[in-house]
């Protein structure tokens, strides 16, 4: 469903001659192909599933953040500017994005759930975090919240 979503965006955006949508969704889509090819590797034939998707967009997402920030520091605001464009076309394919409390309201619901008591249950929370909030969840945030939350 994603996969449509991203190829009806991108002619959409081909025949309104938005060249910066054009462009960003063109990297999701060369990304996502680098993904099935993969994927195939490990017997994966019909492509990475939506969640592998929304994690990839989470990681182009994080990785402009921090290009963002490289960029101001370095004065280069127009390419700043660009990143946090490109942020908000990818954010056009995510799912609304879980507040802090949110996010300590699931965690706390996750580690009563499994009876997870000490920093060991760690991995298995986040892991099970990671299968409901796959990209409505931002996992470095969220493990800091897990390690408080079980230390």
């Amino acid at each position: 469903m994603l996969r449509t979503r991203l190829n009806d965006s991108l002619k959409a955006a081909m025949l309104a001659r938005d060249a910066r949508t054009v462009s960003t969704v063109r990297l999701i889509l060369a990304a996502l192909k680098d993904r099935d090819i993969a994927a195939r590797g490990r017997g994966v034939t019909e492509g990475i599933s939506d969640e592998d998707i929304l994690q990839m967009l989470q990681s182009m997402v994080k990785q402009r953040r921090e290009s963002i920030a490289l960029y101001e520091q370095g004065g280069r605001l127009e390419l700043a500017q660009q990143e946090a464009e490109e942020i908000d076309i990818i954010g056009r394919f995510m799912p609304r994005q879980l507040s802090v409390e949110e996010m300590e309201e699931a965690i706390a619901e996750v580690i009563a759930e499994t009876g997870a008591g000490g920093l060991k249950d760690m991995g298995r929370t986040i892991a099970l975090l990671r299968e409901r909030y796959a990209g409505q969840m931002d996992f470095s945030k969220a493990s800091a919240i897990v390690k408080r939350q079980l230390g």
